[in-house]
């Protein structure tokens, strides 16, 4: 008996030193080594798959002050396995601690024996199987600053919580807080399998082998082994847990409630991120269908239809099925990956590069995972329609839905548009209530979804390379879905897509020329081949801060939902003119922008340039863009080359001559010089345009200063004239509707003394002095406008002669042609580029606004001919 003490006392002594005199030996912590043979064989499994770069920066940095828990939505060993393996292999804070986890298999042999003995041991000694939690040993790890790892959605562990009352691991996490000097950080850990957004019926490869959002064991080996390049990893907005506990001190609530709003919150941020990567998740046809006609406000609208009409609901029903059918997109992820590799294609063909403004896309992904963001981009090309999916679909962002219109829906690329995302829309809805309505319940079930859109608020492609002024239509339905309830937050993008030269160039001459558009189909494609031999040089993606829909509508004392029409039309022309303006305010101004400025301003018939003349403005151009902080390309930061670049691609392409100078002397060498081809200005025109809008405010500026006279003026003086040319060209330049014109002048001042064109007065507060230089300098600015106040000329002059208020705008932009051409000809305006359509039709548009249809408004037309008289004659 005394023996067998002996050796129990002594087989006891030697588990102890096996166990190292603890129990605390578990299977969800994993040491910092494994061992040879588990680090090659974790390394085989989890070396393809992408983790976010800022990510790691962002996590190294959060490391220093706080104790990382990192949270994933799905329970799985494989996923703890990887940020275990690869987190350490990076660098980075790595999890050890599997909060929900028990990681036999992968343990080293020794520790592997040890969790063993020592649950053998706990049960034999204590009868029950050891717990980390009752032990304290998760409590210890935490408050060292072990990093540790905990899942939200797993079914075995809500049965063990909920019915056999076991210990939830967040509920464990929030009392240690407050046990713990070191503020916790959950980190939420987002890992994708793939990008495609997911169906709603997952169908029989998906039971078998799980979704992209959960894949099975199987799947997520293949995505990791087979194809690392599709698994990618991003850390979701961090929650620090003492913050936490804090925003809900004035509800005393339990920590069992605190540790369910945490899981909560914890999972929507997982599920907003997810979101905004693959976007919502996908509606068939049918289903949309039904959301559409079955909803309660269509049906009470077709009912009231219905008994104003001789019509039964079913026609109606069946009229608006096809309107639907004719609206709708089919999203297509197989068309969508299709069309990547297709624009990358095109793109290294016909164009130099994509700059992309990369802060801007990051504060875009920011923001769609508050909600649903409607892309606002300018509309310069038929490829605008792609390139921004395109950029998009490579950063990792769902494609939009894109609203198009009903013009680009011709057979074959109508189906493929339409597999892509867009959406058709008809130009006009009048006289189609039906179709109305339909087109605003889809748009409502859209924006429900929490689908990104995006339309053109120009309506269709500027043909003068400015800005359109927006319409309104698609803006107003939007903001009615939103008011309606369709989604909780709402945000409008404005972004700028520009080209170095657009592909459609020719085209826009000819319709500014007064030729009809023709109707977009496949012999246009075919014909489109020719462009691939040419380059366009670079294009530029911008992005301005977003705008949010709900502080629009709190900037108004009446409730939305209480507005009369008219006063709803106030909110959507004010936020038009907002978003348009934001998208003017971060246009690229390009080198070949610049040179067609330059070179236009210049020259007006006959007169040539050297390329130092033409350098010193563009560079006069640059300083003023680099004052105000504009965008610009990259390639101006060489000018010299930059310009030349330009030069020698508009001399290939016949918008200017280079020649050689006759010599005074036989054996000199002759200067180089160019000259304006005059056929070409108009296409000049165009690109001058594109990056006009930055020096508009001092083009005014410095023409109100002009027409002062004298070398010595006032601030106040120039109110007057900026204002009254804010509203002359008001269908012309866009401008921030909350800025006034003193502003605009005040600011245009201050880049003035910079550039030393003006200084202020020594000892009179408000008043300046014309420098030598800056009165050249001015002139240079106000010449910008001198083709615009040609074209506006012109058409009062046929104002003068003839009433057009019943004339239709074809027949007037004849009169006004021939009016133009007959004073160009005479020598009355120097600019072939006044000849402008658009001109033209913004000019009448502005005239009759103010009442002015023909001759019997003589009085006004001299005034305002005067004004424009006044102004054109301090332009040299």
């Amino acid at each position: 008996m005394g023996k067998s003490r002996a050796d129990y006392g002594r087989i006891r002594q030697k588990l102890d030193r096996f166990l190292q005199h603890t129990h605390d030996h578990f299977a969800c912590y994993l040491p910092p080594s494994l061992g040879a043979f588990f680090t090659w064989l974790l390394g085989v499994i989890f070396s393809g798959a992408e983790i976010n770069k800022e990510d790691k920066e962002t996590l190294r940095s959060l490391a220093k002050d706080h104790t990382l828990v990192y949270a994933t939505k799905y329970k799985s060993p494989f996923e703890f396995l990887f940020f275990y393996f690869r987190f350490k292999r990076e660098g980075l804070p790595y999890p050890q601690l599997g909060l929900d986890q028990r990681i036999l298999l992968f343990q080293p042999i020794t520790r592997f024996l040890r969790i063993v003995a020592a649950h053998i041991d706990q049960f034999i000694t204590f009868k029950k199987w050891p717990n980390p939690y009752e032990s304290g040993y998760i409590q210890k790890q935490v408050l060292s600053g072990t990093v540790s790892m905990v899942s939200m959605v797993d079914k075995r562990a809500f049965y063990r919580r909920y019915v056999k009352a076991r210990v939830d691991p967040l509920l464990h996490l929030l009392d240690v807080q407050t046990r713990s000097e070191k503020d916790i950080l959950i980190v939420p850990q987002l890992t994708l399998y793939g990008t495609k957004p997911q169906k709603r019926k997952i169908g029989v490869m998906g039971s078998v082998f799980g979704t992209e959002e959960r894949p099975g064991r199987l799947r997520r080996l293949l995505s990791l082994v087979k194809i690392p390049e599709k698994a990618v990893v991003e850390m979701v907005e961090p929650i620090n847990l003492r913050e936490f506990m804090e925003s809900y001190a004035d509800k005393k609530p339990s920590l069992q409630y605190l540790a369910y709003e945490l899981r909560q919150e914890i999972v929507d941020r997982i599920n907003r991120h997810r979101q905004s990567i693959v976007g919502p998740e996908l509606i068939n046809r049918d289903e949309l269908r039904q959301r559409v006609l079955q909803s309660e406000n269509f049906r009470e609208y077709v009912k009231e239809l219905a008994l104003s009409s001789e019509r039964s609901v079913y026609e109606f029903h069946a009229e608006a099925a096809a309107y639907l059918d004719e609206i709708a997109a089919k999203y297509s992820s197989f068309t969508i990956a299709v069309l990547d590799v297709i624009v990358r294609w095109l793109t290294d063909t016909m164009f130099d590069g994509v700059e992309v403004d990369t802060a801007g896309l990051k504060r875009l992904k920011d923001i769609s995972k508050k909600g649903p963001v409607i892309l606002i981009p300018c509309h310069k090309s038929h490829i605008d329609y792609l390139i921004l999916s395109y950029v998009l679909y490579t950063n990792r962002m769902p494609c939009p839905l894109i609203a198009a219109g009903k013009n680009l829906s011709f057979f074959p690329l109508g189906p493929v548009f339409r597999n892509a995302g867009a959406f058709f829309i008809r130009r006009t809805f009048k006289g189609l209530p039906l179709y109305s309505k339909v087109f605003s319940e889809y748009i409502y079930a859209l924006l429900e979804a929490g689908f990104n859109l995006e339309f053109f608020i120009e309506g269709g492609r500027s043909r003068t390379g400015k800005l359109v002024m927006p319409k309104f239509g698609l803006l107003s339905i939007i903001l009615d879905a939103y008011a309606r309830g369709a989604a909780k937050d709402l945000y409008f993008q404005p972004i700028y897509i520009g080209y170095d030269r657009v592909v459609e160039e020719g085209a826009y001459i000819k319709e500014l020329e007064g030729q009809e558009k023709t109707a977009e189909n496949f012999s246009q494609v075919v014909r489109a081949r020719k462009f691939l031999k040419k380059r366009f040089g670079r294009i530029f993606l911008e992005f301005n801060e977003p705008i949010r829909a709900g502080d629009v509508m709190n900037n108004f004392e009446v409730p939305y939902d209480k507005m009369s029409r008219r006063e709803k039309e106030i909110v959507y022309r004010n936020l038009a003119h907002r978003i348009i303006h934001a998208i003017d305010e971060v246009s690229v101004a390009t080198p070949h922008g610049l040179v067609a400025a330059a070179a236009l301003t210049m020259t007006s018939r006959s007169r040539s340039f050297s390329e130092q003349d033409l350098l010193d403005k563009v560079e006069f151009y640059l300083t003023h863009l680099k004052m105000k902080g504009a965008k610009y390309s990259d390639t101006l930061s060489d000018p010299p080359a930059a310009v030349r670049q330009a030069l020698d691609a508009y001399v290939r392409d016949k918008f200017l001559v280079r020649y050689e100078e006759k010599p005074e002397e036989p054996e000199t060498q002759g200067r180089i010089r160019y000259a304006v081809v005059q056929a070409r200005r108009p296409l000049l025109e165009y690109y001058k345009n594109n990056c006009i809008g930055h020096f508009i405010p001092e083009a005014y500026t410095a023409l109100s200063i002009l027409t002062q006279e004298a070398f010595e003026f006032s601030a106040d003086q120039l109110h007057t004239s900026y204002q009254a040319l804010m509203d002359l060209f008001k269908n012309e330049f866009h401008y921030d509707p909350d800025l006034s014109a003193e502003y605009y002048v005040r600011k245009s001042l201050k880049s003035f003394i910079n550039d030393a064109m003006v200084t202020p007065h020594p000892t009179i507060p408000d008043r300046y002095n014309i420098t030598a230089a800056g009165h050249k300098k001015m002139a240079t600015l106000a010449s910008l406008l001198k083709n615009f106040f040609e074209s506006y000329l012109v058409v009062l002059r046929v104002f003068a002669r003839e009433n057009l208020s019943a004339t239709g705008r074809k027949e007037r932009y004849k009169k006004f042609l021939a009016q133009g051409t007959s004073m160009f000809k005479s020598g009355e305006i120097e600019l072939k580029e006044s000849l402008s359509k658009v001109n033209f039709e913004n000019a009448a548009s502005y005239f009759m606004s103010r009442g002015i249809h023909g001759p019997s408004d003589a009085p006004d037309i001299e005034l305002y001919e005067e004004v424009i008289q006044n102004f054109r004659n301090c332009i040299p």
